[in-house]
């Protein structure tokens, strides 16, 4: 059996759900790309009894690397460093060297608060010496902010890290380098690991060829197959040892296939890098009114969205569509303001406004109101128009929720802007 571990995410305020659990998810897949196999995520609050239970239940059932998150900071209910010290039959220590380094930290970070009520750098320092407090014998990893992390070693080995994910991502680069970790892991099973991403493909559909796969797939058992759903598109996640590619390119073979307009990425790529890519040297707006700036806001997640994005405008209203895109209203007494017509229109609004070679436009029923038997709840028209006269007008009824619906509906856009950039 491959190495093993466990992870243990600490603070009341993920346990009850008031911050999503981002750093258990993220872990996991850092584990995977090693190939260290996960056993348990736990969540727990900040209750040292809770964190050294799960300590010990991770021991319990033989892992080789235990990772904890959160509980590093200044104040009282900050316990993990010491609950792990006494897991791992360790006393604590101050680390006066690591105190100097925090103190060096927060003095750029106080000197923003001035005036009365300020608070005293002297007072502040010593609050935080707390954080200088480590376990005897532990690799201490340089802070982020103001939390350093902790390699205890041991059986098993414990990698302490801090709570915020900005803190946590770039302190476990350090961790894994660490003699500690890499002895710990030292068991595990060498992967590759790739990924197949696919639009338009219910997952019946994947089941379906996944089934066919068993069957006339030799080894197809040395696939490690992860589906997952999301944003409206099928990820197909697959890990085998490097002695079975042959077996995975027998499988990609079989996707091809049976689904070939379906697939969009071989190397793992989003949609959103391949827009990025086919947007060089274009310049692109959007009109949008269900989705609200939602899509224009998706292309400026990528680094760089200066370059192409002109800019957007939220025409909610049908007096917004009339006077910031030119639509005619009485194109919109006519179709409505959810159709094709509509759609175009408002794109090609956005070209004349903007200046733009492409546009893209997106009109529609959000819920959970609005709906009529013609036009139900997650009827949505899309138009992609480009500056040679060209569009691709789609209406699709999409499922689930006001929020299901909104973000479903800056997918379909994207693929469809993919579809007549990719053909331009």
């Amino acid at each position: 059996m491959s190495a093993r571990a466990g992870i243990v995410v600490t603070g009341t305020e993920v346990l009850t759900g008031r911050i999503a659990d981002r750093n258990g998810p993220w872990l996991a897949d850092r584990l995977l790309e090693l190939g260290v196999e996960l056993a348990h995520i736990t969540i727990c609050g900040d209750r040292p009894a809770d964190i050294e239970a799960q300590l010990r239940f991770l021991a319990g059932v033989g892992v080789d690397l235990i990772i904890t998150s959160g509980g590093l900071g200044p104040t009282a209910d900050d316990l993990t460093v010491e609950t792990v010290a006494r897991f791992c039959g360790r006393e604590v220590l101050l680390d006066t060297a690591l105190e100097a380094r925090i103190a060096e930290i927060l003095k750029p970070m106080m000197a923003r608060y001035t005036g009365p009520g300020a608070p005293d750098f002297a007072t502040v320092r010593a609050a935080n010496r707390k954080q200088a407090i480590v376990p005897a014998g532990a690799t201490v990893l340089d802070p982020v902010g103001t939390a350093p992390g902790l390699v205890v070693p041991g059986t098993p080995t414990v990698v302490v890290l801090p709570g915020p994910p900005r803190e946590l991502q770039p302190m476990w680069d350090k961790a894994i380098r660490t003699p500690e970790v890499q002895e710990a892991i030292a068991g595990r099973t060498h992967y590759e690991q790739q990924t197949v991403r696919m639009f338009g493909l219910p997952e019946s559909g994947l089941a379906d060829t996944l089934r066919h796969g068993q069957q006339s797939i030799a080894d197809f058992h040395r696939l490690e197959i992860t589906t997952c759903l999301r944003r409206g598109e099928l990820e197909i996640v697959t890990r085998y040892e490097p002695d079975a590619a042959t077996t995975y390119a027998e499988l990609v073979a079989l996707l091809r296939e049976r689904h070939a307009g379906k697939i969009f990425s071989e190397d793992g790529s989003l949609v959103d890098d391949q827009i990025a890519r086919l947007l060089a040297g274009r310049w692109i707006a959007t009109a949008e009114s269900c989705t609200a700036g939602m899509l224009a806001a998706r292309l400026t997640d990528q680094p760089g969205a200066s370059d192409y994005l002109a800019g957007g405008v939220v025409s909610y209203s049908n007096n917004a569509k009339e006077d910031l895109l030119g639509v005619d209203a009485a194109l919109i007494a006519e179709h409505g303001a959810v159709s094709e017509p509509v759609a175009e229109a408002m794109a090609a609004g956005a070209l004349r406004r903007f200046g733009a070679d492409t546009a893209v436009a997106i009109t529609g029923i959000a819920g959970p109101g609005g709906g009529t038997p013609d036009k139900p709840v997650g009827t949505v028209c899309f138009c992609v128009a480009l500056g040679d006269g060209r569009m691709l007008t789609r209406t699709t009824l999409l499922p689930g929720d006001r929020a299901d619906i909104r973000e479903r509906s800056t997918t379909v856009a994207m693929h469809l802007l993919r579809r007549a950039l990719s053909t331009d």
